[in-house]
């Protein structure tokens, strides 16, 4: 069932901030995310009024504490990290589609995934996928590709492949 676009209309400073703490009550966003909601709501959106309308209303929103891109950063990476056991990559290139600033996301990276091996939370992500040792080629493949998508990288992938006795060439 398709839902309609919300109504374009002009809003004011204060509507349009209440709109933007229900948005943050629905889930955590980024800056990015917000100002790209305010800006489907609003009329002129490209306008000097529009875009003056959404920084206002994000600067508001930042001064108050609701809205803070390191602290999403960081929470967002330790959960795909202990929850579904995702690679430094994967999370990484995850923050970066949610708008997040390059020099935030490698701050809250390091210290996410500081002091943890990368094949460590590999055998992790292989045991919550309950992917067993390969028997064949295709199967090596499979299981390489799986933790590719995972965000893990072609070395340590490569390393699991290896102490599970697979061949070289494989």
């Amino acid at each position: 069932m398709a839902f309609p676009r919300p109504q374009r209309r002009t809003y004011s400073e204060p509507e349009l901030y209440e709109y933007a703490v229900g948005a943050l009550a629905r889930r955590m966003r980024t800056v990015a995310e917000l100002k790209r909601l305010m800006r489907e709501r609003i009329e002129e959106a490209e306008s000097e009024r529009g875009q003056t309308l959404v920084e206002l209303v994000i600067r508001r929103l930042k001064d108050q504490g609701y809205v803070n891109d390191s602290q999403y950063a960081a929470y967002y990476a330790s959960l795909r990290r202990d929850n579904q056991k995702l690679g430094r990559m994967r999370v990484i290139t995850e923050l970066k589609t949610r708008g997040v600033h390059g020099s935030v996301i490698e701050k809250a990276i390091d210290d996410v995934y500081g002091g943890m091996s990368e094949e460590k939370q590999a055998r992790a992500y292989l045991r919550k996928k309950r992917l067993e040792k390969p028997k064949d080629r295709k199967q090596a493949a499979r299981v390489f590709r799986q933790l590719a998508r995972g965000g893990f990288g072609a070395r340590t992938i490569i390393g699991i492949l290896k102490k599970w006795d697979v061949d070289d060439e494989t």
